[in-house]
């Protein structure tokens, strides 16, 4: 039977066990998207934990969406970035960025240029966005041209060959929670009528695409994906065909051969199932709430090859220590998570 503990090869790399950090914004990057100082601080002391996902990181100025997140698109990003993955490697860590473009969940006061947020289609996800004014709407977002959707799929490219000149071990595509390639898949978010909106194919060839586009820029062995089916985040419905969107994408997405595939579940057993029986290499389950004492049964089970945790693992920089001690585990304080500063960051006690 596979447990945590065990070795897995995650495309040329090799993790010393199967958990993984989940993505979560922290907000603590520099206005200019550059990672801070702390940044080195706060993923090397989680080193230990077999694979380190980043927060997410815009791969362009349109990508931003919430304040104080990080880019990885400029010779500045790929400096800040090189200081992190330095600090996770010195402590035999491996990390890879994820690349978050946030499409419609954007406000034109927290992006670089102000302008308006871009999207599938001209539609509202209905939602407020935390700004430097305090909490405003959520303005209609521009529907992006064909040819700019194209565009955004080379700054994709261009964002993952940025992270691996930083020094990271690849990139993990965000592809759910409600941003841009979520956006693409959900009804809701996308009326189109060409070739990126109506059908099941149309509605997922914007998150193959990108997949596509960076395996052949990094190598598929370095990408990797995170997918969210039927979780309904910022303004998201998918629709009855949902499922079938996602068997149909997943699918296609496991002819490019990618190095893992990244699952925020929710509950939908059978889909799981699907899924697993669709995915050739490693897929990681996250299970939001997970208890401590189910820590290992997706891999025990077999559902999952790896298993991914946020809160424990932010609030326990020596997570795996205290898992293999069955140690008692610090609690996150929520008043701190996008406070900035070193509270609630790199102050988190260790055994």
């Amino acid at each position: 039977m596979t447990d945590i503990w065990q070795p897995i090869d995650l495309g040329s790399i090799q993790l010393a066990n199967r958990l993984a950090m989940a993505p979560m914004t922290r907000s603590r990057a520099k206005p200019d998207g550059t990672p801070s100082e702390l940044a080195a601080e706060y993923y090397a002391q989680r080193a230990t934990v077999g694979l380190l996902i980043s927060e997410g990181t815009q791969p362009s100025d349109d990508g931003q969406g919430y304040l104080a997140t990080p880019g990885i698109y400029n010779d500045a990003h790929v400096a800040g970035w090189r200081a992190v993955t330095s600090a996770v490697r010195a402590q035999g860590g491996h990390l890879f960025i994820q690349l978050m473009h946030v499409g419609r969940v954007s406000h034109p006061d927290n992006t670089p240029h102000h302008r308006q947020p871009v999207a599938p289609s001209a539609i509202a996800p209905g939602a407020q966005m935390f700004t430097v004014k305090g909490m405003l709407d959520i303005p209609e977002p521009r529907a992006l041209t064909t040819e700019e959707i194209q565009a955004t799929v080379q700054d994709f490219r261009q964002a993952a060959r940025c992270a691996i000149n930083a020094g990271a071990d690849g990139v993990e595509i965000h592809g759910a929670n409600g941003y841009l390639v979520h956006q693409f898949i959900a009804p809701s978010a996308n009326s189109r009528g060409d070739a990126y909106g109506g059908s099941i194919q149309n509605r997922a060839r914007f998150a193959i695409e990108v997949a596509a586009a960076i395996a052949e820029e990094i190598g598929p062995e370095r990408t990797a994906i995170r997918l969210s089916p039927g979780v309904p985040m910022n303004g998201i419905d998918e629709g009855p065909e949902g499922p079938d969107l996602y068997r149909y994408l997943v699918e296609e997405l496991d002819k490019l051969n990618l190095a893992y595939l990244h699952l925020l579940h929710v509950g939908n057993e059978q889909l799981l199932a699907d899924i697993r029986r669709r995915w050739r290499n490693v897929l990681i389950v996250n299970r939001p709430g997970r208890s401590r004492d189910l820590v290992g049964s997706d891999i025990q089970a077999g559902t999952a090859d790896m298993e991914a945790y946020g809160q424990f693992v932010l609030a326990n920089p020596d997570f795996i220590a205290r898992i293999k001690a069955d140690a008692p585990l610090n609690e996150g304080d929520r008043n701190t998570y996008y406070a900035g500063g070193a509270q609630g960051y790199v102050d988190y006690p260790t055994l």
